[in-house]
């Protein structure tokens, strides 16, 4: 499986080697626009950071361009781990009043940077986002008689028209509706975007193809990694974020999920045989849920027929006999999977313009 290059990663232009000279250490500066040089070792582990402040501070200390950075290092940086989440870095680099903050592995090996002008007002992306709005929403029936589940009215407007306007929000502007049933009347509320100002395409599903196998008629294919969103997931994810997660893990599929607690309705009893072993009074469960949110390499179409049915589990379970990276986004955003009529009522409850609906 081929993924991103990352080269292609804007922020591996501000990492310098540690036997830079200033010189080095201005160009690199200027090169990278981001206001901060990541000095790396050969295996690019982090040693410092220098700013620009710091090469002014050394100019007038006499150094001369040719002078070693070494002296200019801050060995001691502010760094954070590549799962620590948007909202978190934000409160951290505006606590510390810092406009960068370098992403390092356990081991220190520099994976990312935030910076804080991106964060504050998210970069146009080019990546796609392909909606699967194509179910017949059987179990929202009588609602869904006349109306795909998708154009339902959750706080005044469609849940599909929430998700699109997320996404916007975090830079997306060019969506992929896959439509089936009563899919002309998705195609009339959106058409092409611009009403949104974002484009808009559709995938025509001539029978149901399933989460996975409707992004098969994708064509031309996506050249950088996409998201792939069901169209009734009603979330406060950052869809930005996650994709960053999955640029930053080198991975070839990643599914957002949640934690899902179950309490036992009963007290349980831990036998051997027919001896007691111990007791526990109503346990809970926990595990991980598919949030119905992913992130997928282009390569990862190839391991899909076109035109067949598929769901998205079992295109991770392909890529996972190919030795391909398979990896969870864990999230704790408020999530609603909108499947039956006790989850539309609570959407709509959690949206009060939606009363009277």
């Amino acid at each position: 499986m081929t993924r991103s290059n990352p080269s292609e990663q804007p922020w591996r232009k501000a990492l310098l080697a540690s036997d830079a000279s200033l010189q080095q250490a201005i160009s690199c500066l200027n090169e990278s626009t981001s206001q901060i040089v990541l000095v790396v070792s050969a295996d690019e582990r982090l040693i410092g950071t220098l700013t620009d402040g710091d090469i002014r501070r050394g100019l007038l200390r006499g150094l001369g361009l040719d002078s070693p950075v070494d002296s200019l290092i801050n060995h001691d940086p502010l760094v954070v781990p590549p799962e620590l989440g948007r909202d978190a870095v934000l409160q951290l680099m505006r606590a510390n009043r810092v406009h960068q903050l370098p992403v390092v592995d356990t081991d220190r090996h520099v994976v990312g940077l935030h910076l804080l002008d991106e964060l504050m007002a998210p970069r146009r992306r080019r990546n796609l986002m392909v909606i699967m709005a194509g179910g017949q929403g059987t179990r929202l029936r009588p609602h869904t008689e006349n109306c795909p589940k998708p154009l339902l009215p959750v706080g005044g407007k469609p849940m599909l028209e929430h998700i699109i306007e997320r996404a916007k929000s975090d830079g997306f502007g060019h969506f992929v509706l896959s439509i089936h049933y009563l899919g002309h009347m998705i195609e009339e509320y959106f058409g092409d975007g611009s009403r949104w100002g974002v484009s808009i395409e559709y995938l025509r599903e001539d029978s149901p193809l399933g989460t996975a196998g409707a992004i098969s008629l994708l064509n031309p294919r996506p050249e950088l990694p996409f998201v792939v969103s069901n169209g009734d997931v009603l979330t406060d994810i950052h869809y930005g974020e996650l994709l960053d997660f999955h640029c930053r893990h080198a991975a070839s599929a990643t599914m957002a999920v949640r934690l899902h607690e179950w309490q036992h309705p009963f007290g349980v009893v831990r036998t051997d045989g027919v001896d007691i072993v111990g007791f526990e009074e109503k346990p809970i469960s926990r595990s991980h849920i598919n949030a119905g949110v992913y992130v997928l390499e282009p390569a990862a179409l190839g391991l899909l027929k076109r035109a067949e049915h598929c769901d998205m589990p079992t295109l991770f379970a392909r890529l996972k006999e190919e030795a391909a990276r398979t990896i969870v986004y864990p999230m704790h955003e408020p999530w609603l999977d909108v499947g039956r009529d006790d989850d539309l009522k609570r959407a709509r409850a959690a949206h009060p313009r939606a009363e009277g609906q």
